[in-house]
């Protein structure tokens, strides 16, 4: 569950960006929310999950030159003010300004993004975040349960559907093409 980080501002004061810039580089996912910065500790299964997902869209975003594939490091500014970080996301070549990758925290959803649960990831929590991020624009969300070998996909907090351990992961129109069974990512 995410757990709030102790800071040097009295509890009346907002957590700004640089506060979040300057949390410790640990191996947690750091993010700003609500004023607040919270760190979701990942587990391995999550970790491994992650990875091999991110290198499969990777290899199909490169071959097709659709954009780029970002880690759980990369961060999104969305139009509330929180400072977002899927586990892995896509965002369409063309959406960078100039189509350059910012090394700063855009101004912008991503188009896919994909929080794989941890053991420590409360379901509302998660909801919040889901229902935030298709709020902000991202057009297609992907949570993965692992440990219970299923995804729920979201277009939409009334338009989401279960693919089960046997199912496929679909990129419909957001990744044309893009197909990967779960049971390939979970293994």
């Amino acid at each position: 569950m995410p757990v709030k980080v102790e800071q040097a501002a009295t509890p009346a004061q907002r957590a700004t960006e640089d506060d979040l810039r300057a949390t410790p580089k640990d191996g947690q996912k750091y993010e700003l929310v609500d004023g607040q910065i919270v760190v979701s500790p990942a587990g391995n299964l999550q970790e491994v999950v992650s990875v091999r997902l991110a290198a499969l869209l990777l290899a199909f975003v490169d071959q097709h030159n659709l954009g780029n594939i970002l880690g759980s490091s990369a961060g999104f500014r969305l139009p509330g003010g929180n400072v977002r970080s899927p586990d892995v996301s896509f965002v369409a070549k063309g959406r960078y300004e100039q189509d350059i990758v910012p090394e700063d925290w855009p101004d912008l959803a991503p188009d896919l993004a994909v929080e794989v649960l941890s053991p420590h990831d409360r379901p509302r929590v998660i909801l919040d975040k889901v229902g935030e991020y298709l709020q902000a624009g991202v057009r297609m969300v992907w949570v993965i349960d692992a440990k219970a070998s299923r995804a729920v996909v979201y277009r939409s907090l009334t338009d989401a559907h279960t693919v089960e351990g046997a199912g496929s992961l679909d990129g419909e129109d957001v990744l044309p093409g893009f197909r990967c069974g779960l049971a390939e990512i979970l293994k």
